[in-house]
């Protein structure tokens, strides 16, 4: 497993945490953690000499090897773990010519480089962790500090309904809460120990194969799973599902927070800073340069999942093609997701908020925004259809003449004698017409303590 991302865009599209576990030091020596403890689990089993678990475990430092020689000798092997083996033995060879005869005992190349990855999704996993309590604690506040901020509601990127901001706040708090849960999950119950020999019978231990598994799970700390899995790769699909999700779930507040930074919105911004946003032309730009990373990551997650949703289509006990698919992409997938994290934890942390501009933006359609509270308070007098009419003409009016809506209904002589001009005053107040939103919040909120 190792990263495709060139060291020149990594930065912009991946945290410098998860390139530490994605790094391909990190990922040798995953592998090299299995062929070591692999020795200490059949020593322990009385399946190789007790004197031999030692010299091999010492020999098992990743910066003991050559990455660009094994990586050469892969294209000749089909995989990186027949290499590394052979380099292994050698170098234990030198320091215990006996114990080098047990290096790597019946285990075959897919059980190295599928329990590597396993260890590597556990410490990526745990960087997204660490990550996305930070998001979240970071909405969870503004929501808080925002629930009486009025802001437009847009639906296909029009003014719809007034909506208290830290209900759009709270949301982002809660679907990243939802990805935290799905990534603890995926932590607790899918990475399993990969062991299984040739063929996915552990045929080389003998009646030693189940005892020593189980051993080799306890050393790395993996689950032990009911059987080998060579071919079945759900486990690697839902992975792929889970960074997949999280990385859109930051896309998606990625773009609201675009759009709000536009110059005709100004309505909320990513922190600003030295150097940040600035254009190469143009000395006034500020442009949502967090923002636009989380966008592209969002972008590419999608696909890297989907080869990796792909790759399961494997044939019988071992698969020639698939599986090495799954090699780069994972890895990948695993970086960007961390980019779009970073990028939303920054937004979450430091998001600048104009409710001053939020609420002329209210303002900007002259009244229209508050229609429906005025239709749906009319209804209750004369009915839905008429109160939707009545409504709907005086709107036309309104933009026709360039009018305020609350003007124009005063001036209707059927809606005066229906409301009047303080019940009408009173319905073009934003925050008068928020439904259940105050609830929704406190709900939302709520949630983030399940787990």
């Amino acid at each position: 497993m190792s990263t495709s991302l060139s060291p020149l865009f990594a930065p912009m599209l991946s945290s410098a945490a998860m390139r530490a576990v994605c790094n391909d030091t990190a990922c040798l020596q995953n592998m090299l953690d299995f062929e070591a403890a692999l020795a200490r689990a059949e020593a322990a089993a009385g399946v190789i000499p007790a004197s031999a678990a030692m010299p091999i475990t010492n020999a098992c430092k990743a910066e003991s090897f050559e990455l660009a020689a094994l990586a050469e000798a892969a294209t000749k092997s089909g995989n990186l773990a027949i290499p590394l083996v052979k380099a292994l033995t050698s170098d234990v060879a030198k320091a215990h010519a006996d114990a080098a005869r047990y290096v790597h005992w019946g285990a075959t190349s897919q059980d190295v480089i599928d329990t590597g990855a396993m260890l590597g999704l556990r410490a990526g996993i745990d960087v997204l962790l660490a990550d996305i309590d930070h998001a979240i604690a970071g909405f969870a506040g503004l929501a808080r500090g925002h629930r009486d901020t009025p802001v437009v509601a847009r639906t296909w990127l029009q003014h719809a309904l007034p909506m208290p901001f830290g209900l759009k706040l709270a949301e982002y708090a809660a679907a990243l809460h939802r990805s935290k849960l799905r990534l603890k999950r995926l932590r607790s119950e899918t990475l399993a120990l990969q062991f299984g020999g040739a063929a996915g019978t552990l045929a080389a231990l003998g009646d030693k194969g189940l005892q020593v598994a189980q051993r080799l799970a306890e050393e790395l700390k993996l689950p032990l799973p009911d059987a080998p899995w060579h071919t079945h790769r759900d486990r690697i699909a839902e992975a792929a599902s889970v960074f997949a999700i999280l990385a859109g779930t930051c896309g998606k507040i990625a773009r609201d927070i675009s759009l709000m930074m536009q110059t005709d919105v100004g309505e909320a911004f990513e922190p600003s800073g030295e150097g940040r946003g600035g254009s190469s032309t143009m000395p006034h730009k500020r442009n949502p340069v967090a923002a636009a990373s989380a966008l592209a990551a969002a972008t590419m997650a999608p696909n890297l999942a989907a080869t990796i949703l792909a790759a399961q289509v494997q044939e019988h006990e071992r698969s020639a093609g698939p599986w090495h698919a799954e090699w780069p992409t994972l890895p990948t997938l695993m970086l960007v997701t961390s980019g779009a994290l970073a990028a939303i934890v920054d937004i979450a942390e430091g998001l600048e908020v104009d409710a001053a501009r939020m609420r002329q933006n209210l303002d900007a359609t002259h009244g229209l925004i508050m229609a429906e509270a005025v239709a749906m308070r009319l209804a209750e007098k004369i009915g839905k259809s008429d109160a939707h009419h009545l409504v709907e003409t005086a709107s036309k009016q309104a933009v026709k003449d360039k009018k305020h809506l609350r003007d124009v209904l005063c001036a209707d002589a059927k809606v005066i004698a229906e409301l009047g001009n303080e019940e009408i005053a009173k319905l073009f107040e934003p925050m008068a017409y928020q439904g259940a939103s105050q609830a929704l919040i406190d709900r939302l909120l709520a949630s983030l303590d399940n787990g």
